[in-house]
């Protein structure tokens, strides 16, 4: 009975993660962008510490052209979605260990749906 509480608790915060991620208010994600903006650019082809986020939702990690990433992201596998940069929002070490981005990640799932919802809009 308590495994299935936890199992009931925890489908319903990841079910509130994604509503929030769907949720995401872009203008408030464009102002939490100016922390990522030392690092990464949304115009194509400007990289910069980081690579450029143009066109980012449904791109294989590890595939901008001209920058040079981490061999733990070229092998990463992964394919940026909502879901993906969510997690590699949240804890970048955590998804793709020994990862070159410097960053500690962003715990407010709030915070990172907005973010994610701005890259939505301003990466096409």
């Amino acid at each position: 009975m308590i495994k299935a509480k936890v199992a009931a608790a925890a489908l319903g915060m990841a079910l509130l993660c994604g509503v929030a991620r769907a949720d995401g208010d872009a203008a408030r994600g464009e102002a939490k962008f100016q922390e990522c903006a030392a690092c990464h650019k949304l115009e194509t082809g400007v990289n910069n510490v980081g690579p450029s986020l143009h066109g980012i939702i449904g791109r294989k990690a590890g595939e901008v052209a001209d920058f040079r990433y981490s061999p733990a992201i070229k092998r990463s596998g992964i394919t940026w979605t909502a879901d993906t940069l969510d997690a590699f929002i949240k804890e970048p070490q955590a998804l793709v260990p020994a990862n070159r981005m410097p960053y500690a990640g962003l715990a407010d799932p709030a915070a990172r749906a907005d973010l994610i919802a701005y890259l939505q809009k301003a990466s096409k």
